[in-house]
């Protein structure tokens, strides 16, 4: 490189530099501005900095005035409208700024976000995102709205239920303290039953809020699937005897689930006793369990007259107690169990289904091999 050649270099890298400097320091004025001034500056620099390059170069070598005016007269044309064509590019990021604005407007208020179409890459990303977290605001309202109605109905159910043996153990108290009780034996076993009842109902509340709370200590380990449902049918077995149900279990031998032992029986244990519960006399409760491919499956079906189609999606909410087709006893409970064993069942991360099956239902439990 000649030394005429450094010197045009040098001249003409010192007035680029001149301009973005100056840009620079004007860029750092504006940048609160909206972004179609600093798009703009951004393409008045580059297009000034060409142009101040030009112009002194030209002045250093000893140009005409003639020469020289046409020189600055190109630029200075060209320049303005690079300009002014750079100003109308910056005004479609503004417009897809401004839609950006819209729709984190539209997430705040909890309406639908329409995704932008022509926007450029980095826009549409932004966009995509606010969908996106629009979509998931609006299945975290729904669920709390959901769950804030099951609160409510829950708290309107249990306290009914406690309601009505509250009384009764009031009004028998009462009778013992006056000594106006003829059987005080069948008055205390009374008030045995309805002790026990409700600290049932507290014992189930105080679980599905450990569940809720996410406050669950699950300690998995392999265990028979078998042995657990042999467990769980000997307990019910009375309960079946007296209401006249046949309790029977068909279990595939050798299965094994990892779980947490306390937590298995109690599925199994809350499934079968509101299978006996709705299942009327002279009717059968089978328990059966296998294996597939990829998970263990534990069946308990029984002979509840069967589910309306509307409602089963219903059956594990907190508060269900049944349908016109399994009407809640006066031992119903307060409606958690089935609520327990979806909780239960997910935090081992497996599912829980009910069908209508013949004569009854069919609950399904899928664990993780």
């Amino acid at each position: 490189m000649t030394s005429d050649q450094v010197t045009v270099v040098l001249i003409a890298a010192c007035w680029s530099l001149g301009v973005g400097v100056v840009g620079a320091l004007v860029g750092w004025r504006i940048r609160r501005a909206p972004i179609r001034w600093s798009a703009g500056l951004i393409a008045v620099v580059a297009v000034g900095g060409v142009v101040a390059g030009v112009v002194g170069t030209a002045r250093a070598m000893f140009l005409s005035t003639h020469d020289l005016s046409v020189v600055v007269l190109v630029c200075g044309v060209s320049g303005l409208v690079s300009a002014v064509f750079a100003l109308l590019l910056a005004r479609t990021l503004a417009l897809s700024a401004r839609r950006l604005r819209g729709m984190a407007a539209a997430v705040g208020a909890g309406q639908d976000v329409q995704r932008p179409v022509g926007d450029p890459a980095e826009m549409r990303a932004v966009a995509d995102e606010l969908a996106r977290s629009s979509d998931r605001l609006r299945t975290a309202q729904a669920r709390e709205r959901q769950l804030e109605q099951s609160r409510r109905e829950l708290v309107a159910w249990v306290s009914h239920d406690l309601r009505t043996p509250l009384a009764g153990l009031r009004a028998m108290a009462e009778a013992l303290d006056d000594g106006v009780a003829t059987d005080p034996r069948r008055y205390h076993r009374q008030m045995l039953t309805e002790t026990n009842r409700m600290a049932s109902m507290v014992d189930d509340l105080f679980e599905l809020s450990r569940i809720h709370a996410g406050a669950l200590n699950l300690t998995l380990q392999p265990m028979v699937l078998r042995d657990v449902v042999s467990e769980s049918i000997a307990g019910a077995a009375p309960v079946a005897t007296t209401r006249g149900v046949e309790l029977g279990g068909n279990v595939v031998p050798d299965v094994e689930v990892r779980a947490d032992a306390a937590a298995l029986s109690r599925v199994v244990g809350n499934l079968v006793m509101n299978a006996i519960r709705h299942t009327p006399a002279d009717g059968v409760v089978l328990v059966e369990g296998h294996s597939t491919a990829d998970a263990v499956e534990l069946t308990v079906s029984d002979g509840c007259g069967g589910i309306d189609p509307d409602d089963l999606e219903s059956v594990f909410e907190v508060g269900w107690r049944g349908t016109r087709a399994r009407t809640p006893g006066p031992d119903a409970g307060a409606g958690l169990g089935l609520a327990i064993v979806r909780g239960l069942v997910e935090a081992h991360q497996g599912t829980v289904t009910v069908s209508n099956h013949g004569t009854g239902c069919r609950f399904v439990v899928r664990l993780p091999a």
